[in-house]
């Protein structure tokens, strides 16, 4: 009978998995060809599911939203800033380019849900965020890990002297926080005309304004 009960809640597990995930594709087409504002009924409908369903995973819109952020990415500034099977370099330069790198790679995977997550058009002038882009940032978008791990990063390279005269520790944490956030990374990427590598080489020479002209960036 245990047996039989726990076979029936795995199988539960599965189904909840399944729609959620099917709430999760649906919303992130909607969000990528007609912006944030998307209702949830139009979500419901792509995924064959009730509103009530929706409301049941995500507690609101602003939480499926949430979800959606954190399951596109993640960022870069919004991902993990080393791969987690990656111990941190010797040289912390080694992980402020890795950081960078990643950080590109993972925006480039759908920059067009990003933008439209961020609440900004395509060419837009300036690099601020809209309101939604800020919230979905403080929701896990912009940057699930990256702020401790960015003053982490940049305590390692004051203390191996790597950051140039004058440069603070928090100043140090902020550029990179800039350096791998999305609304750099899509400026620098024009819409596909430059590649994520391309950027990220940008990207590191800017960083090089920081860390000290001896540093391998």
């Amino acid at each position: 009978m245990a047996s039989r009960a726990y076979r029936l809640g795995l199988r539960r597990q599965a189904e909840v998995g399944r729609t959620r995930s099917s709430i999760l594709a649906a919303a992130r087409e909607l969000v990528s060809e007609h912006g944030p504002d998307s209702s949830v009924g139009k979500v419901a409908e792509r995924a064959g599911v009730s509103r009530i369903t929706i409301y049941n995973q995500f507690g609101s819109k602003a939480g499926l939203l949430a979800a959606l952020s954190t399951e596109a990415g993640l960022p870069p500034a919004g991902t993990p800033a080393v791969d987690p099977g990656v111990e941190p370099g010797a040289d912390p330069a080694d992980d402020l380019r890795r950081r960078i790198e990643q950080a590109c790679a993972a925006w480039a995977a759908n920059p067009r849900l990003y933008r439209q997550l961020a609440g900004r058009a395509p060419g837009a002038a300036g690099l601020a965020l809209g309101a939604a882009g800020l919230a979905l940032g403080a929701a896990g978008l912009a940057s699930r890990d990256g702020p401790d791990y960015d003053h982490a990063l940049a305590e390692r390279l004051a203390a191996a002297d790597r950051l140039r005269p004058g440069c603070s520790i928090k100043e140090a944490e902020d550029v990179i926080g800039i350096l791998t956030s999305f609304p750099v990374f899509d400026r620098l990427h024009k819409e596909g005309r430059r590649s994520a590598s391309a950027v990220a080489e940008i990207l590191l020479r800017m960083a090089s304004g920081t860390v000290t002209a001896g540093s391998r960036v």
